[in-house]
C-alpha cells in the first residue's frame, strides 16, 4: 500500500507538531505541577510555624502574667484572701483571656476567684491543684463541666480551657496555697484568623487544624474533626523535623497540601507539643496550573492546524521535481547515459527508491561483499583484533625488507588469572574482558606493527624496529602493556584485576623462521611466568638461563 509524498509529508508534518506540543506541554504541565504544588506546600508550612510561634508566645505571656500576679500576692508573706480576690479581678480586667482565676489553700479549699466562681468549693480533686500544688503546671485544652455550667456562655457552644497552676510560697519555702487559672480557648481562634487572613486574600479552601500531642486529638478545626484522632505521616514528620510540608490523602478519602509545624514552647514556657496544621484541597491548589494546561491545549491544535497547512504546501513544492527525478532515473536504468538535472524532482519518493536502489546496489553489492569477506577472512571476532590469517599476510610483507638494520621483535602475551576470572564469573564475563584486554592494546598499538590474537588468553604483538635499540623499544613497550593491563577492568559491576606476562624474541638475531621466533618468544613467555609473572623475558635471557 502506498500514499503520494504529498500525503505522507502532511501527515508526518501534523503528527511530530503534535508530538512536540505534547510532549512540551506534559513536561511543562508536569514541572508547573510540582512547583506550584512545592510552593504552596512551602507556604502552608511558613503559616503553621508562624501560628505555632504566636500560640507558644501566648502562652508564654499568659504564664508570666499568672507568676506576676503570684509575686504579688506573696507580697510580704502576706497571703491574704481579700487583698489576693483584688488581685484576680484586676488580673481578669485586663485580661479577658482568664475565664477564670482562683487561689486555694494547701488543702484544696478556693478562698477567693474571680465573679465568686467556685468560691468555698474544694478543688483538691482537679488535676489544676493536683499538678500546681507539686510545682507549675500547664495542661492541655480540655471540658471543664463544673467550670463551663457557672460561666456566661452566650454562644451556646461547649467550653474549652487549658490550665496554668502553681504553689505559691512563703520566704521560707513553706507552701501557702495554689494559684491556678483556665484560660479560655477561644483565643486559639482569634490566632487562626489572624494567620489565615492573609492567604485567603489569594487562596481558597484553607482549613486550621491544632492536634494535641496525646493521641492526636485535634483541639481546634473544622466541627466535624473536633475531639477525633488524626493520622497522618506528616505529624510524625513535624515532630521530627519541627516544620514541614506534604501531599498526602486525607481520612476523608481527599487529597490536600499539608503544611505542618511543631510547637516548640518559648523561653521558659516548654509548650504542649500541638501540631498545628492549615491544608488546602488539591484541586484547589492546582486550579490556576489546571487553566493553563487548557490553555496550552488548545493552543497546541491550533499550532498543529498551522503545521498542516505548512507541510502542504512544503510538500507540493518538493513532490514536483522529485517525480522528475524518477523519470531520469528510470532512463539511467535502461542503459541511457544522462545526466541527472539539479532540482529536478520525482513523482513519488516510492518509485525514486526503487529506481535508485536498483541502480547503485547492481554497481556496489559486489564491492561491498568482498570488502566485508575480506574484513571477516583477517579479523577476530570476539575481540576486533587480527587473527592468524592477517599475521601470515603481514610477516609476507615485512620479511621482504631483509636488511641488517631491519628487526622484528615478537611479543608473546599471555594473561595472568584469566582462568580465574573464567571460573568465577563465567565464560561470558571472560570473553567481555577479552574485548576489554584487546581496546587496551588496541590503544598502544605500534604504528606499523600488527596486534594478534592467537587464541583463548594468548595474543602476539609484532613490533618493527629500524635503529640502534629494539631492544629497549621492545621492553618500554612490554611494560606500557602490562601496566595498562594491570589496571582493574569493571566487568558486570565487579572489579577484576590481571596480569600479564610477556615473552619475546627477535628477527633475525634468535632466528631467520618465523614459526621459530614464535616458538621461542612462547619459551621467554613461560619463563616470565616461573619467575614470577607480570613481567617481560627475551628468549636471549632464556639461553643465558641454560
Amino acid at each position: 500500500m502506498s500514499f503520494k509524498l504529498r500525503t505522507v509529508l502532511t501527515v508526518v508534518f501534523a503528527t511530530l507538531s503534535l508530538l512536540v506540543i505534547v510532549t512540551i506541554g506534559s513536561i511543562f504541565s508536569k514541572k508547573s505541577f510540582v512547583s506550584v504544588e512545592t510552593e504552596i506546600g512551602h507556604s502552608l508550612e511558613g503559616t503553621a510555624a508562624q501560628a505555632a510561634d504566636k500560640l507558644d508566645r501566648f502562652m508564654y505571656a499568659r504564664s508570666g502574667e499568672m507568676n506576676l500576679l503570684g509575686d504579688m500576692s506573696s507580697l510580704k508573706d502576706k497571703f491574704n484572701a481579700v487583698d489576693i480576690q483584688i488581685l484576680l479581678d484586676q488580673m481578669q480586667n485586663s485580661f479577658p483571656t482568664f475565664s477564670w482565676i482562683g487561689y486555694m489553700d494547701p488543702k484544696g479549699n478556693v478562698l477567693a476567684a474571680t465573679d465568686g466562681v467556685l468560691l468555698g468549693k474544694n478543688l483538691s480533686e482537679r488535676p489544676v491543684f493536683q499538678e500546681g500544688i507539686k510545682g507549675k503546671f500547664i495542661g492541655d485544652v480540655h471540658n471543664a463541666v463544673l467550670l463551663a455550667k457557672l460561666l456566661p456562655n452566650p454562644s451556646g457552644e461547649p467550653l474549652q480551657f487549658v490550665d496554668i497552676s502553681f504553689p505559691l510560697k512563703d520566704s521560707q519555702g513553706k507552701t501557702r496555697g495554689v494559684l491556678a487559672a483556665h484560660l479560655s480557648w477561644a483565643w486559639a481562634k482569634e490566632v487562626e484568623e489572624s494567620v489565615l487572613a492573609p492567604l485567603e486574600r489569594e487562596e481558597k479552601d484553607l482549613e486550621f487544624f491544632i492536634v494535641s500531642k496525646k493521641d492526636n486529638t485535634v483541639l481546634l478545626g473544622p466541627k466535624e474533626w473536633i475531639g477525633k484522632s488524626l493520622v497522618l505521616q506528616g505529624i510524625s514528620q513535624a515532630r521530627y523535623d519541627k516544620s514541614t510540608w506534604s501531599s498526602e490523602k486525607w481520612p476523608d478519602g481527599k487529597e490536600y497540601v499539608t503544611g505542618l509545624a511543631y510547637s516548640q514552647g518559648y523561653r521558659d514556657y516548654p509548650g504542649l507539643g500541638w501540631t498545628i496544621i492549615i491544608r488546602q484541597v488539591k484541586s484547589t491548589a492546582y486550579a490556576a496550573v489546571i487553566d493553563l494546561m487548557w490553555f496550552n491545549i488548545w493552543t497546541g491544535l491550533a499550532a498543529t492546524l498551522l503545521f498542516v497547512l505548512f507541510g502542504w504546501l512544503i510538500s507540493r513544492w518538493i513532490s514536483a521535481p522529485l517525480g522528475r527525478l524518477t523519470r531520469v532515473a528510470n532512463r539511467l536504468g535502461a542503459g541511457e547515459r544522462i545526466e541527472i538535472p539539479d532540482n529536478q524532482g520525482i513523482k513519488e519518493i516510492e518509485d525514486l527508491s526503487r529506481s535508485l536502489r536498483n541502480m547503485v546496489s547492481s554497481i556496489m553489492d559486489k564491492d561491498t561483499e568482498l570488502v566485508v569477506m575480506q574484513n571477516l577472512a583477517h579479523v577476530d571476532q570476539l575481540t576486533g583484533l587480527k587473527n592468524r590469517t592477517a599475521l601470515e599476510l603481514y610477516l609476507e610483507d615485512s620479511l621482504e625488507m631483509e636488511s641488517e638494520e631491519h628487526t622484528l621483535t615478537f611479543l608473546y602475551l599471555d594473561l595472568d588469572g584469566f582462568k580465574s576470572v573464567n571460573d568465577t564469573l563465567g565464560h561470558q564475563s571472560g570473553d567481555v574482558l577479552l574485548q576489554k584486554v584487546a581496546q587496551r592494546l588496541t590503544a598502544l598499538s605500534h604504528e606499523q606493527g600488527i596486534t594478534v590474537r592467537l587464541g583463548g588468553d594468548e595474543f602476539l604483538i609484532v613490533l618493527p624496529s629500524v635503529g640502534d635499540h629494539p631492544r629497549e623499544e621492545a621492553t618500554q613497550y612490554a611494560q606500557d602493556i602490562i601496566q595498562s593491563l594491570n589496571k582493574p577492568f569493571i566487568i558486570d559491576y565487579e572489579r577484576v584485576h590481571i596480569g600479564c606476562s610477556v615473552g619475546g624474541a627477535e628477527y633475525p638475531t634468535n632466528s631467520t623462521n618465523p614459526s621459530e621466533i614464535i616458538r621461542m618468544a612462547d619459551e621467554a613467555l613461560y619463563l616470565s611466568k616461573r619467575a614470577g609473572k607480570n613481567r617481560v623475558t627475551f628468549y636471549s635471557e632464556l639461553d643465558q638461563e641454560r
